[in-house]
């Protein structure tokens, strides 16, 4: 429908009303096409688009002045009267990154060698003048190859003893009182145990009859698998991601059909016996100074069959003292998951702005001070700016600037200690901080309430105590990607087995992952580790558990392999 001249009103106040509201349909229409228009950008970049977040150096060239120009960061010792005594703080320099090895690299020295050599016959050597060539050298060279490590089974015999007297003299006691004479009661007998009769100078008392060789016990009492199987399928599932269909199948190549409904049983007995090692692991992460944490989502068919919930899994990592990386298993995404297991710590925790941590920051009890000090993830604040960047480039890249300054800061102490690194962040990363404050309270309220720049404003704001707290001390990090990449595991493994059958096997998988995650922080060959710690689990003491934690397992391995190569 078109409106000519003659459908407005004459009255000129009308006019300015209707003026008006066509002006804020107007601002509200284009206000809703930019927010979908960032948000379709936001999911063809999800898609489609690069994965890294770096910013190009050219984009600084939009401004007049860099932060960096505006107020230049105090010199180290500069600031403070008497620090010409002090040792001044190493100025950071950009590291040149250093280029992978070109060519073929060395083969380990560990792995077995098959020797083949590949020589003439007598024949083949002959000249043609007659004479035999002689043998002037060898050439070498190496070639990696791979077989198949086929099954086998271990057929335990437990052989048993019995002493001859000790039987004699047990059938005689047995035998009845009336009418059975000792020769009677000895033809009833085993012959070869009846061949050396006791004597009456000789009381010897009766002793067990039959002995046995001791077995070791194994993992899962009277069950199949081994040790080594038991490894290689936790191995297999939650370090290399393979289902257990697939390992079904790989089996049944063999010739051997394991169900997976049975090595699912398998998983959860392993669970449950490496679950005190695992306790013991969690003790010792909550004994750290800083801890990291993040959770990730995993479909649960806990309901009913045909259909799934949402569950999580929670990845702690201790610091370096405590090197261990352990996950727990809640059924929703709630508070109490976090509260439950860090009731008992004190420390700094680094996480995100989920809601459900805010608990622990406050004070327990009588205590006015919070055990638990927030350490906030500036890569969550950084990529809300950077994902404004549709909407209001020239403040997104003006606000990735400063973050960029204060990540070269953190690349170029990356191999310092914690002291130098402390002395570096106050001196040279609180004023870029300073500066990146003044300039988001300015910007706060110029900015739609709405957009997307006004979210990254506000969220970094809101949580500029948490944010900047890293420069209270030297070992703490500028962000929380540690944990967020150790999520990726689970990603990883996510797209393949899909989900968990029950709370159980959630619970199963926290504790094994918990295994083999902090079998790849120390550089631990899992299976190696995961198959003598089952082995050995079953006959450890409670106070002898902590040897068993995979770097005290490493430390004593590599021990015994230097003292076996001394001797």
């Amino acid at each position: 429908m078109s409106l000519t001249l003659e459908d407005l009103p004459d009255d000129p106040a009308t006019l300015k009303q209707m003026v008006l509201e066509l002006l804020a349909s107007l601002h509200q229409e284009r206000h809703d096409k930019e927010k979908f228009r960032h948000r379709l950008e936001l999911l063809l970049h999800r898609l489609y688009g690069r994965r890294t977040e770096r910013l190009d150096p050219n984009q600084l060239l939009l401004f007049d002045q860099s932060p960096s120009q505006e107020q230049p960061p105090a010199q180290p010792g500069a600031s403070e009267p008497g620090a010409a005594d002090a040792e001044p703080t190493p100025t950071p320099t950009k590291k040149r990154r250093q280029a992978r090895p070109h060519g073929r690299r060395p083969l380990p020295a560990h792995l077995r060698r098959e020797v083949r050599d590949y020589e003439l016959t007598e024949e083949q050597r002959r000249c043609c003048c007659g004479e035999v060539r002689a043998e002037i050298g060898v050439e070498e060279s190496e070639q990696l190859d791979w077989k198949p490590e086929p099954l086998f089974v271990i057929r335990h015999r437990v052989h048993k003893y019995a002493c001859p007297r000790c039987a004699a003299q047990a059938s005689a006691t047995a035998a009845p009182a009336t009418g059975q004479t000792d020769a009677t009661s000895q033809a009833n007998a085993t012959p070869s145990l009846a061949s050396q009769p006791a004597t009456a100078a000789d009381p010897a008392p009766i002793g067990p009859v039959v002995v046995s060789a001791p077995r070791p016990p194994t993992p899962i009492a009277k069950g199949l698998p081994a040790a080594g199987l038991l490894a290689c399928v936790i191995v297999s599932k939650f370090t290399d991601h393979l289902p257990l269909y697939r390992q079904e199948s790989i089996f049944t190549r063999q010739g051997v059909f394991l169900c997976r409904s049975t090595t699912c049983d398998w998983l959860a007995a392993c669970a449950e016996v490496l679950r005190p090692l695992y306790q013991v692991m969690v003790n010792q992460v909550l004994q750290s100074c800083w801890l990291h944490t993040d959770d990730t989502p995993v479909k649960n068919r806990r309901p009913q069959a045909g259909a799934t919930a949402t569950s999580r899994l929670w990845g702690y990592l201790g610091d370096r003292d405590h090197p261990y990386n352990v996950f727990d298993y809640t059924a929703t995404h709630q508070r109490d998951g976090p509260q439950t297991f860090l009731q008992d710590y004190r420390g700094y925790l680094h996480a995100d702005a989920f809601s459900g941590y805010d608990g622990l920051y406050l004070p327990r009890g009588n205590s006015t001070e919070a055990a638990i000090v927030e350490v906030a993830c500036n890569a969550h604040a950084r990529r809300k700016f950077y994902e404004a960047r549709g909407s209001d480039m020239l403040r997104s890249h003006r606000a990735l600037s400063y973050y960029r300054q204060l990540y070269e800061l953190e690349r170029a102490a990356h191999d310092w200690s914690d002291e130098q690194r402390l002395q570096m962040r106050r001196e040279l990363a609180l004023p870029i901080l300073e500066q990146f404050k003044s300039w988001l309270d300015e910007q706060r309220s110029e900015v739609l309430p709405k957009s997307p720049m006004a979210e990254a404003i506000n969220y970094a704001l809101n949580h500029w105590a948490a944010l900047v707290r890293y420069t209270e001390a030297g070992f703490l990090s500028i962000d929380n990607n540690v944990a967020e990449r150790e999520m990726k595991r689970i990603a990883t493994g996510r797209k393949n087995w899909l989900f968990f059958g029950s709370d159980r096997g959630g619970q199963t998988a926290a504790v094994l992952l918990s295994f083999t995650s902090s079998c790849a922080r120390l550089g631990v060959e899992p299976w190696s580790y995961l198959q003598d710690v089952l082995s050995r689990l079953p006959t450890t003491a409670a106070e002898g558990l902590s040897e068993l934690l995979p770097d005290r397992w490493q430390a004593a391995r590599a021990s015994s392999s230097q003292v076996a190569a001394g001797g």
